[in-house]
């Protein structure tokens, strides 16, 4: 079944998108994993610069995406553009913070493991799936994605199927960023292909 951006004040039919077949997703997904092999290695300074990026692209067409986010799921221009300036806000927050709330954290008692110091290393885990809803088709995401993109995991988006402008969007603005494509992508997929996407050994968490 096609995927439709429709105008929920008047039910015109703004954009149709084919879902994703089988070989697309194979090929997202490949794309993810062989992202992530090497922006994981990538600094808590080089991530913050392309977040930074995004916010400032964000913050640049926000009138532009609060427009679409009106027309795709009927959210009102004042509130559309609000929540466009409040995820490049949430985008330069983590930008600034994540390398502080991912340092390692020192154990109180190196001595009962018989260490001399010893402490807790968060690492980025992969490739992970953010299913989300349709009600704030940006804030949703940002509070996912920037995050997960600073601790160096990729994204995979599998977004409600009512806001697909959106959900290419925000694909398209971490790749201008400067992202490597397949850090941030977007799934045109219907929900019973979600199962399958899930179930790959690739996909590290949801």
């Amino acid at each position: 079944m096609a995927i439709q951006s429709i105008n929920p004040a008047t039910g015109a039919v703004l954009k149709t998108f084919d879902p994703l077949g089988d070989g697309e997703i194979e090929a997202k997904l490949a794309r993810a994993a062989a992202t992530f092999a090497s922006y994981r290695r990538t600094t808590f300074a080089e991530r913050a610069r392309l977040l930074r990026a995004a916010a400032d692209l964000l913050d640049a067409e926000r009138r532009d995406i609060a427009v679409t986010m009106t027309t795709e799921m009927g959210k009102t221009l004042a509130s559309a553009e609000a929540e466009a300036a409040k995820c490049a806000k949430g985008m330069r927050f983590y930008a600034e913070h994540a390398e502080a709330f991912l340092a390692d954290e020192p154990l109180d008692d190196p001595s009962a493991i018989g260490a001399s110091r010893a402490y807790a290393r968060y690492q980025p885990i992969g490739v992970v799936l953010a299913v989300m809803p349709w009600n704030f088709p940006l804030w949703q995401v940002t509070r996912f994605a920037a995050p997960a993109l600073m601790a160096g995991n990729v994204g995979l988006l599998k977004h409600a199927s009512n806001v697909p402008q959106c959900a290419l969007y925000l694909e398209d603005l971490f790749t201008r960023a400067g992202f490597p494509p397949g850090a941030f992508q977007t799934l045109l997929i219907g929900a019973r292909q979600v199962e399958g996407v899930l179930r790959d050994p690739r996909v590290a968490g949801a």
